[in-house]
């Protein structure tokens, strides 16, 4: 039996990519930030090598760090969830998901106005929690759904859960993910449930992604294929359009997906791969300019981390990564354009091999194929030799 957890921390960067200033995010380093805080304290990301993967910030590295690592850069245009997962998973996006800096379209407003027989508000990018303040009395007064989008390839659906019931705000979204194809084809569709009275709205944690199917196979279809479970935790259901997974859990928080992972680690044998997205540092924090929340959050995951450690099967691989930046000491609450962690421990490979700067998230994919003993007809090249005891 042979088993992998792959952990996405959602949007911790280790440092701006080399093409960083074509998106306009030169300086950035999400896990720069969290450090020079003061509040970050992770001893066991620090034991697994963190701070020995190739840097120019002068951390102090671990003398013996128990995982290898490395430096990943993202190949696919873009720096958007989806693209970071679907490298990540073997599959590198030469074209951008497309964004709408000026609002979509009003000819599609206008159908998704009619198909939904309710009026639309808002219609620009914002911030979600600057948006629902703006507009949220208007919409329970009027039953009018707030659209909005962000610098990412998304539509966003604003509703009060005592307005809209959440299964209808899901049926809009699947209006509007069936509308918004070819030229408007956005990333994600994703339902913005809040509650409460003005001005002290709080989204909830019913939100849902409607992502773009993956343009091709990605390590989901090919484990599937070749009779392995995946298991997806958190937001890899949506992430991936629900294709190529055997179960998938829903989660409402970090902590939530953590003990959903140690959970199946200690209670349930399959062969496969269990893939976990945390999405709270990039949604809860990241977005939000909260340092401070921020560093507590990894905070949060690193006191549980030593939980999946000692409880690994001596087959079992633990691989930690990321899929952009967030950085929240910026002044834009936009994903940035960095780098990412990969940190790869199990009792069964070596130990504190620095496996330097890779150009694609995509050699995760290819070593886990490789792990699996499966051909890798997707992109990315595996590691695994330079780790293999």
């Amino acid at each position: 039996m042979k088993r992998v957890f792959l952990i996405i921390l959602d949007s911790l960067g280790i440092g701006e990519a080399k093409d960083a200033h074509l998106y306009g995010d030169e300086g950035s380093n999400t896990f720069k930030s969290l450090n020079d805080s003061g509040y970050l304290q992770i001893p066991n990301l620090k034991k697994l090598g963190i701070y020995n993967i190739d840097n120019k910030a002068g951390y102090t590295k671990e003398k013996n760090p128990i995982a290898s690592f490395a430096r990943l850069e993202e190949k696919s245009v873009g720096k958007d969830t989806i693209l970071g997962h679907w490298e990540i998973a073997g599959l590198i996006s030469k074209k951008k998901f497309p964004v709408f800096p000026n609002g979509f379209p009003q000819s599609l407003i206008d159908e998704f106005s009619k198909r939904c027989n309710r009026k639309v508000l808002c219609n620009m990018p914002y911030s979600g929690t600057e948006v629902i303040l703006d507009y949220g009395k208007e919409h329970i007064e009027t039953g009018a759904l707030i659209v909005y989008t962000s610098a990412d390839s998304v539509f966003q659906i604003a509703a009060h859960e005592d307005i809209v019931p959440i299964e209808l705000l899901y049926e809009y979204c699947n209006i509007a993910r069936e509308l918004l194809k070819g030229d408007l084809g956005v990333g994600r569709v994703i339902a913005r449930p809040f509650i409460g009275n003005y001005p002290n709205f709080k989204r909830t944690t019913n939100r849902r992604d409607y992502s773009l199917a993956p343009t091709k196979d990605t390590m989901l279809d090919v484990l599937v294929r070749n009779n392995y479970e995946v298991i997806g935790i958190g937001k890899i259901g949506d992430i991936f359009a629900n294709r190529g997974l055997t179960s998938s859990y829903k989660t409402k928080s970090n902590l939530d997906g953590i003990n959903k992972t140690i959970d199946i680690l200690n209670n349930k044998e399959f062969n496969g791969l269990c893939f976990v997205n945390l999405v709270d540092f990039d949604m809860l924090y990241g977005h939000r300019n909260d340092v401070k929340g921020y560093a507590l959050a990894l905070n949060e995951f690193d006191s549980k981390l030593h939980e999946i450690i000692d409880n690994l099967l001596p087959e079992d691989v633990l691989i930690i990564s990321a899929d952009h930046g967030c950085d929240p000491a910026t002044s834009s609450t936009d994903h940035s354009r960095e780098n990412v962690p990969m940190l790869i421990y199990s009792k069964s490979l070596k130990s504190n091999i620095n496996l330097h700067s890779r150009d694609t998230f995509a050699d995760i994919s290819a070593t886990i194929l490789d792990y699996f003993s499966i051909e890798n007809t997707l992109d990315g090249k595996s590691f695994l030799d330079k780790i293999k005891i």
